[in-house]
């Protein structure tokens, strides 16, 4: 259960996604803190903390681990593991598609 962010284990949700969107670009904690400008000695474990949920970083830190990760700043964020994916393909269209696409969403009627 989730409760403001925090999913049980006391991970936060932001942790959970970088930790995911890491893994899956293949960069180690220290590489990717240095990549986004954390001091060398620091780099490793300043990553491991936001990935554990002892401390999330500003939102321009956010913007740039999302950068060098290859994913918007928004899917840090995203509660359903559905939209996070969503919000990943979603950068990847152009806007011709975009358009297009969410044309069609807007037009499906729920119950």
């Amino acid at each position: 259960m989730r409760r403001s962010g925090k999913l049980e284990s006391n991970k936060s949700l932001f942790g959970v996604r970088l930790r995911e969107a890491r893994l899956r670009a293949n960069i180690p904690q220290d590489k990717l803190g240095v990549a986004i400008g954390l001091d060398e000695t620091t780099a490793s474990a300043r990553i491991s903390r936001y990935e554990t949920g002892v401390h999330e970083p500003a939102f321009e830190t956010a913007a740039r681990l999302a950068k060098a990760l290859g994913v918007p700043t928004a899917y840090f964020y995203c509660e359903s593991p559905d939209l996070a994916r969503w919000v990943v393909a979603w950068s990847k269209i152009d806007e011709k598609e975009r358009i297009r696409i969410l044309a069609l969403a807007e037009s499906i009627e729920t119950p």
